[in-house]
């Protein structure tokens, strides 16, 4: 069965979010290649079946990385550490991550896949959040995580519009660490180009 997925509802709806963090520490580009089954892709072999299958996997893997967003923004949102504007920031933040979310169980969904669920419990650095800048900071570890993950990940799907809707979310991903740099007093934009 193929699913033809029309790119603007796929751009519109996906917003712009995250693909793959971890707990602190982060998902590689050939982390995500391999839970992609990589080594497949790049021999060009499978079917129809099999890149469905493959791109409801990396769906998935971005939904779970979407739902740890959510839960880290909450838990920096609730430390009682964040100032009023970084505060309303951090929860503008955590509803791009609910959106994409959304977006992407739905997208899965309709793929004929079983979206993710959230875990119970997520483990993030809470005894070295002791500031706000100590938050801001892992929030900016989370989001550059997200950056190089998607920009890994873009290339292995096999639907195009899957593809460019995910390269959307990674431009969001990159003005919100962009944001966080900044609010921390670093360069916005440290280099020129994103690996």
């Amino acid at each position: 069965m193929i699913v033809r997925i029309n790119p603007f509802f796929a751009l519109q709806d996906l917003g712009r979010r995250r693909f793959l963090a971890g707990t602190g520490a982060t998902l590689s580009a050939a982390a995500v290649a391999l839970m992609a089954g990589r080594p497949a892709l790049a021999a060009g072999q499978g079917s129809k079946h099999d890149d469905l299958e493959t791109d409801v996997r990396i769906l998935n893997t971005a939904l779970g990385a979407e739902l740890e967003a959510i839960a880290a923004y909450a838990m920096g949102a609730g430390s009682g550490l964040l100032q009023k504007p970084v505060l309303d920031l951090a929860v503008q933040f955590q509803g791009h991550h609910k959106e994409h979310a959304a977006v992407l169980a739905k997208t899965i969904r309709k793929l004929g896949g079983t979206p993710v669920e959230a875990r119970e419990h997520y483990q993030f650095p809470t005894d070295g959040l002791k500031t706000q800048n100590d938050v801001l900071g892992f929030a900016a570890g989370l989001e550059r995580g997200a950056v190089s993950a998607y920009l890994g990940a873009v290339p292995l799907f096999r639907g195009r519009e899957l593809a460019s809707a995910a390269a959307s979310i990674l431009g969001d991903e990159a003005m919100h660490w962009a944001i966080l740099r900044q609010a921390l007093g670093q360069d916005p934009v440290p280099t020129a180009f994103m690996s």
